[in-house]
C-alpha cells in the first residue's frame, strides 16, 4: 500500500511538472528580436482578444453546446458590445498610430488583470497574459501615447490618458475676424434672428443651457446643444458624427429647418453680398468670395480659437501638485478606477470614439420615456445596429457649466450625471461620498478662454421655467 502511495505520489509530481513545463511552454513570450508591434500583437492574437471583440468571431467547438454556447454567445456579446479591437488590430500589424480610447482600454484591463477571463485560458491554455505580456503590453501603451502627444509632462505624470489643453493652436488671424464675425452673425438664419452664438454662446461656456436649443420661431431642436469650447479636439462633430469636420459642422444649423432654416447657402450668400461693407472684407480674406466652402472655413478657423487652457486640473498634469486638493486628487483615481478614463482621454477628455448609452444598464428603458430619432445615435448615419444608442463621447472640459447632460439633457445637476454614468456605463453604484469627489475632481475642468476663467451667466431657475414651457 505506502509503495501506491508512493507511486500515485510521484506520478501526480510528474504530471504537475509537465503540465507547468506545458503552461511555460504555450504562454511563452514573444521573441525580444520582433519589433515591438508585432510582439504586441501576438500577444493579443495568442489571448484570443479578438473571439469576442470583432463583428466575425470564430466560434470554437463547444460554442454549438446547449450550455457551454449560451456562455459563450453571452461573452461574445458582452465583449463586443464594449470594444471592437478589430481596427485596432490591423493598426497594430501596419505599425500604425492607435486610438488614444484604445490605448486607454487596452491600459486599462492589463492593469485590471480583467482579459482573458480564467473560463477562457483554462481551456485556450497560451492565452493567459502573464507578468512578462503585461510588462510588454503596458510598455506599447506608455510609448504609443507619449509620441501621440508632445506636451512635455513631467516623468510622473507623461503616461496620464488625459492631457493638457494647448495654449494656443495656429491659425489665421485674419480668418479668425471674419470667423468670429459669422458665428456670432443672425443673417445666416431664415429671418434673421439667430446665429451660433444663440446656441453657443462664448459667455455661457459655448452652451445655452438649455435641454433644447430654440431655433427660429422658437422651434425646438431634438438634442442637447454641445459646447462649442475644445470642439477642434472631436474626431468628428454632432452627437451622430455626421459631420467629419468643424466647417462641415457649421454647414448643418443655418439650412436646418428647426435651427435657422434658410432655404440654401445662396440665400445666405445674397444677403451678405448685399452688405458692401462686409463684402469688401470678406473680399480681403478670401478673394474668390462669398461662398459657402469659404463661410464655413472662416468658421472653422475661429472655432480653432475656442480652446480653454490653465484649468486646474492641466496645472497638475503639468507638475504643479498644489493646483488641486486631495479631494479632487481622489476623484480622479476614482475616475480612472470606474473605467471613466477609458473613453474620457486626451486633451478633452472625450470626443474621440463612439460609445454605447447603456454600456452596463439599459438607459433608456430606466429612462421611461418614448424613444426618439435622435436616441438612434450614430445608427442614423450608418444603419447599422451595433451603431444603434451610440453616440460620440462628449468632451468633459468646462462640464460644471455646460448643463444639462446628456444628449436628450435630462439630467440638470453635474452629481446626477455622475451617478448616472457609473451605474449605465461602469456597472457600479456610487456612494455619495465616491460621486462628491469625482464632481470635485470635474470641477477642476473648468479652464479659461483668452485668460478669463470659463462660467455661466444662464440661471438654472430662468432655464429650467423657459425650457418647462416648452415642454408643455
Amino acid at each position: 500500500m505506502k509503495k501506491c502511495h508512493k507511486w500515485c505520489a510521484a506520478a501526480l509530481l510528474v504530471a504537475v511538472v509537465a503540465m507547468f513545463v506545458v503552461y511555460k511552454a504555450v504562454n511563452r513570450v514573444p521573441s525580444a528580436e520582433l519589433p515591438q508591434n508585432e510582439r504586441v500583437y501576438a500577444i493579443f492574437e495568442d489571448g484570443g482578444c479578438l473571439s469576442c471583440h470583432s463583428a466575425d468571431p470564430k466560434l470554437p467547438f463547444y460554442a454549438k453546446l446547449p450550455v457551454a454556447g449560451k456562455v459563450v454567445m453571452k461573452d461574445i456579446d458582452s465583449g463586443y458590445r464594449a470594444f471592437d479591437m478589430t481596427a485596432m488590430m490591423e493598426k497594430i500589424k501596419l505599425d500604425e498610430p492607435v486610438s488614444a480610447v484604445d490605448l486607454a482600454k487596452v491600459e486599462k484591463v492589463v492593469l485590471d488583470d480583467r482579459m482573458p477571463m480564467p473560463k477562457y485560458y483554462l481551456v485556450h491554455w497560451g492565452s493567459s497574459m502573464t507578468t512578462e505580456k503585461r510588462a510588454i503590453v503596458l510598455d506599447w501603451v506608455r510609448e504609443e501615447r507619449m509620441s501621440m502627444y508632445h506636451d512635455d509632462l513631467p516623468e510622473e505624470r507623461a503616461a496620464e490618458p488625459v492631457r493638457p489643453i494647448d495654449h494656443e493652436l495656429t491659425t489665421d488671424p485674419a480668418k479668425v475676424a471674419l470667423g468670429f464675425a459669422l458665428f456670432h452673425d443672425p443673417r445666416l438664419s431664415v429671418d434673421n434672428t439667430v446665429s451660433c452664438a444663440t446656441c453657443h454662446a462664448l459667455e455661457t461656456a459655448g452652451v445655452d443651457n438649455h435641454r433644447y436649443s430654440h431655433g427660429v420661431n422658437d422651434l425646438l431642436g431634438g438634442v442637447n446643444a454641445p459646447t462649442v469650447y475644445n470642439a477642434v479636439y472631436n474626431f468628428v462633430q454632432f452627437w451622430d458624427g455626421r459631420a467629419a469636420t468643424l466647417a462641415d459642422q457649421a454647414a448643418g444649423p443655418p439650412l436646418n429647418p428647426v435651427e435657422m432654416a434658410s432655404p440654401s447657402f445662396d440665400d445666405i450668400i445674397a444677403k451678405l453680398k448685399a452688405d458692401r461693407k462686409f463684402s469688401r472684407e470678406f473680399l480681403k480674406v478670401y478673394p474668390d468670395g462669398i461662398t459657402q466652402a469659404n463661410i464655413t472655413d472662416a468658421i472653422e478657423e475661429f472655432e480653432r480659437t475656442l480652446i480653454t487652457p490653465d484649468s486646474r486640473f492641466d496645472k497638475w498634469l503639468r507638475g504643479d501638485d498644489s493646483a488641486i486638493t486631495e479631494q479632487e486628487l481622489h476623484g480622479y483615481e476614482l475616475f480612472k478606477q470606474y473605467d471613466c478614463a477609458t473613453c474620457h482621454v486626451g486633451q478633452n477628455l472625450g470626443g474621440l470614439s463612439y460609445e454605447l448609452m447603456g454600456l452596463r444598464r439599459h438607459y433608456f428603458a430606466d429612462r421611461g420615456t418614448e424613444l426618439t430619432h435622435e436616441d438612434n445615435g450614430r445608427w442614423k448615419e450608418t444603419q447599422l445596429e451595433r451603431d444603434r444608442h451610440r453616440f460620440k463621447v462628449p468632451g468633459l472640459r468646462n462640464v460644471e457649466h455646460t448643463w444639462p447632460y446628456y444628449h436628450d439633457g435630462t439630467r440638470e445637476h453635474l452629481e446626477d450625471a455622475v451617478r448616472d454614468m457609473g451605474l449605465y456605463q461602469s456597472g457600479v453604484e456610487l456612494t455619495d461620498a465616491q460621486v462628491n469627489d469625482i464632481t470635485a475632481f470635474l470641477k477642476t475642468l473648468t479652464g479659461e478662454y483668452q485668460g478669463v476663467p470659463i462660467t455661466t451667466t444662464n440661471s438654472r431657475d430662468n432655464i429650467d421655467g423657459h425650457d418647462h414651457d416648452h415642454d408643455h
